[in-house]
């Protein structure tokens, strides 16, 4: 099953991509804010259903991409998978 995660603000500074992310993930709590935290989010995702977990991001911070971007390689197969949509 697909579970859509749509940031549409943009959030385009690094710590309102972080922000959005985090709520449109759903992170726990303890959810620091920071690139290290998010990037620990999401190759875990263990308090959402099983799936495919598909984060819609207009991007605009290149530090931000770079983390997706690694948690998207990090989390390619298994029980719950995390991809990237940039829309048109």
């Amino acid at each position: 099953m697909i579970h859509l995660h749509v940031v549409r603000d943009g959030a385009r500074s690094k710590s309102a991509a972080l922000a959005a992310i985090g709520t449109a993930m759903e992170f726990p709590d303890y959810y620091g804010q920071n690139l290290d935290a998010l990037y620990d989010c999401l190759t875990d995702l263990s308090w959402l259903p099983p799936g495919e977990h598909v984060l819609v991001w207009e991007g605009g911070n290149e530090d931000v991409a770079s983390v997706l971007a690694d948690a998207e390689a990090a989390m390619s197969t298994g029980e719950r998978t995390f991809s990237v949509r940039y829309p048109d």
